[in-house]
């Protein structure tokens, strides 16, 4: 299984970015071969459009599962659609948020904003 979380660095013990959109960097873990890479958020600058683009990256890297601390509805729409599973973040850390995905402490996120269109 492969679980991306949106980060501010490129770093284990990096925090959870607040802005998935506008996150630096995405973690990505791979549980499978217990590995993790940093994977540069490209979407990040874009003038608009950025949580679509930051979701087809999360989708292209291969992730299964998605932690983060909010989404926006453009972006949550092609995550589901390929069927990538958003969890809500239970605090600021990666780490922290990993272990707690793992141990089966985080639940799917309930819900998401409008988006802050053209807004950084």
């Amino acid at each position: 299984m492969k679980i991306a979380i949106p980060v501010d660095e490129n770093r284990p013990e990096s925090g959870v970015c607040s802005s998935l959109a506008r996150a630096p960097y995405f973690m990505l873990r791979d549980t499978g071969e217990e590995t993790t890479e940093y994977i540069a958020n490209t979407a990040a600058e874009a003038q608009s459009g950025a949580g679509l683009k930051a979701a087809q990256i999360i989708v292209d890297s291969g992730a299964d599962v998605l932690i983060a601390l909010r989404c926006g509805q453009n972006a949550a729409d092609v995550l589901k659609a390929a069927d990538v599973k958003i969890y809500e973040a239970d605090n600021f850390g990666a780490a922290e948020n990993l272990a707690a995905f793992q141990e089966g402490k985080l639940v799917l996120m309930p819900q998401f904003h409008a988006g802050f269109h053209d807004r950084r």
